[in-house]
């Protein structure tokens, strides 16, 4: 997935003569604390929710309000992961999205961005989940990947966690099984650390439970 496919129409931008009352209402009517604001069509900035608060007149417009604006931004041909790790840098609920020439062509956000990635084949097909603990040293997905298949299933996803205070690193599989017993059994047979496991049924706690794993991702 890359930027130009995952703008959202539904989130309009300010203008630089709208009011910072103005882009409260807008904020708290989209459900973001972030709006880009354009300037004669081109992209200035993005205002916070927090930022317009701090000031003491918020009827005042943007212009008055603000002499710059952070200006973090994605081009329309960012793979899904820059998204994510841009939004997670500025730690912002929208980001805005240009051309390559920098002009503005909509925005995404964190909201239509988890959405996109529940609904991707890997998320909608059936399956476990497995969280395996490795030693940053030791981690092998070749390795990972034949003992998945030795309990003939397949790996249908995988994301990697990192701490920079540790030298640990948290693998997520998304496998093509639902009972994963034997896998988790050859696993600790290959001395592998599983951390949680999410199979038969418990779909209420594996879905909350990759809702936290991206929220960690994001930083939010």
């Amino acid at each position: 997935m890359i930027a130009i496919d995952l703008i959202t129409y539904d989130i309009p931008p300010l203008v630089h003569t709208d009011t910072g009352e103005k882009a409260l209402i807008w904020m708290d009517e989209f459900k973001v604390s972030h709006l880009p604001v354009l300037k004669n069509g081109n992209f200035v900035g993005l205002v916070s929710e927090t930022h317009i608060l701090d000031k003491m007149n918020v009827s005042e417009n943007l212009d008055v309000l603000f002499q710059h604006l952070p200006r973090p931004f994605v081009f329309s041909n960012a793979h899904l992961f820059e998204i994510l790790s841009k939004i997670s840098e500025f730690k912002i609920s929208v980001i805005p999205i240009l051309d390559e020439h920098e002009q503005y062509l909509g925005c995404t956000s964190v909201f239509e961005l988890m959405t996109s990635i529940a609904n991707t084949s890997s998320m909608k097909e059936k399956g476990g989940i497995l969280v395996l603990e490795v030693n940053e040293f030791d981690y092998s997905m070749a390795q990972i990947g034949q003992i998945v298949e030795s309990n003939d299933a397949k790996i249908l996803s995988s994301t990697i966690l990192s701490d920079a205070s540790s030298t640990k690193l948290d693998i997520t599989l998304k496998i093509n099984q639902e009972d994963l017993t034997s896998i988790i059994r050859t696993f600790e047979r290959y001395d592998y650390v599983v951390k949680a496991s999410f199979q038969n049924g418990a779909g209420t706690e594996d879905l909350q439970w990759r809702y936290d794993v991206l929220m960690n991702y994001l930083n939010l």
